[in-house]
């Protein structure tokens, strides 16, 4: 039961960060006052590109290896590769969550104004984006839990001493 769900989400990370991509790649909006937003304008967006890209295709080889045996014996490389990829997606979609913010709420403190009520179609799909993105990521924090669970379990607990052992090691 445990490989199948392992196999399901990594397949599911596959679409939602193409899906993330191809949203966020073609994601521009023309207006006639502040001129062309694309999605190359901002570094953050880039940067989510980029993770969600290594995503799918870290997704597509462990989905692959899993289904050939190879690496499945490695658990360890698993639970490295899924703690690395989660960490990577936190970070961008914190990123593309600040440029978010700042184009809905703007910064009155540096004097910049919200951007959303002239490019509102740019941030619609920058949201979609991000909430597709944030599905890749829960499924990546349960990969990153399955894959702890089997390199964890591979080892036994450590040993609690006995009462009896405990004793005697006081009294020498």
């Amino acid at each position: 039961m445990l490989k199948f769900i392992d196999c399901f989400l990594r397949i599911s990370v596959i679409p939602l960060s193409v899906a993330t991509i191809w949203l966020t790649v073609t994601n521009q909006q023309d207006n006639t006052t502040f001129g062309k937003l694309k999605f190359s304008n901002l570094l953050g967006l880039k940067y989510m590109v980029c993770v969600s890209a290594i995503c799918a295709g870290y997704a597509f080889v462990a989905v692959v290896s899993s289904c050939i045996k190879f690496l499945v014996t490695k658990a360890w490389l698993f639970f490295l590769s899924d703690q690395i990829i989660a960490y990577l997606m936190v970070t961008s979609g914190a990123a593309v969550m600040e440029i978010i913010y700042l184009a809905y709420n703007g910064d009155q403190k540096v004097t910049w104004s919200e951007s959303c009520s002239s490019y509102g179609k740019f941030c619609n799909r920058m949201k979609l984006a991000l909430i597709f993105h944030a599905l890749a990521l829960v499924c990546f924090i349960v990969l990153a839990v399955i894959s702890a669970y089997r390199c964890f379990c591979l080892f036994d607990p450590p040993s609690v001493p006995s009462n009896k052992e405990v004793e005697e090691g006081r009294r020498t």
